[in-house]
């Protein structure tokens, strides 16, 4: 069936989105056409304002719309725990499990030296640089229980051996699951079970 160009043309862009596909896609642009002008203005209004106002925040480069994201910000945190991540969506669930009150570091992803991410292209110089402040008294590695999410924590490991105390995230997460999807209960178990490495 063949729409319009510029119907076609919503629907390429949708079905690029994570977990959309063509289908859904199609759903959701005729759900945008069937709404008045000024709703669709408003969703495209929120997209330009996100891309222009969200940034990584200079201390832990999760994403934030001032110089520190709400985590560097909040007094009441407990600024001797870091909890390391890979993402900014991997924070979601942590904070859900309701277990958590330290602050986060958010690498930008995992290594992969076949897809070209080696350390430097990840946060751990910035991290290594906060613990050597003296202020972390134990790092959390919550990065995801797969072959690049194991890699990444033992090499941050190594990295801050002998400098600070470093835990791992207990059993609770399945091996091969993104962290990002995990319940608030597995989450809230495996943040309360976190073992030395």
């Amino acid at each position: 069936m063949a729409f319009p160009d510029s119907v076609e043309q919503l629907i390429t862009e949708l079905a690029k989105l994570p977990g959309i596909g063509r289908r859904s896609a199609q759903r959701i642009a005729f759900f945008i056409l069937g709404q008045p002008p000024e709703e669709a203005g408003f969703l495209s209004q929120a997209i330009v304002d996100v891309k222009e106002k969200i940034h990584f925040c200079r201390r832990c480069f999760n994403f934030s719309e001032d110089d520190l994201c709400i985590y560097c910000r909040d007094p009441r945190r407990d600024a001797s725990l870091i909890c390391v991540v890979e993402e900014p969506s991997d924070i979601i669930p942590i904070e859900k499990g309701g277990d958590y009150r330290g602050l986060y570091h958010v690498l930008g992803g995992a290594l992969s030296p076949l897809d070209g991410v080696d350390p430097e292209h990840l946060h751990i110089r910035e991290l290594v640089d906060r613990v050597g402040k003296g202020e972390v008294a134990e790092v959390i590695l919550a990065t995801n229980p797969n072959t690049s999410g194991e890699s990444t924590a033992m090499f941050i490991a190594e990295e801050l051996r002998g400098k600070v105390r470093v835990t791992r995230l207990a059993s609770g997460l399945p091996v091969g699951a993104d962290l990002e999807y995990a319940d608030e209960a597995t989450v809230s178990r495996a943040m309360l079970g976190r073992r030395e490495i």
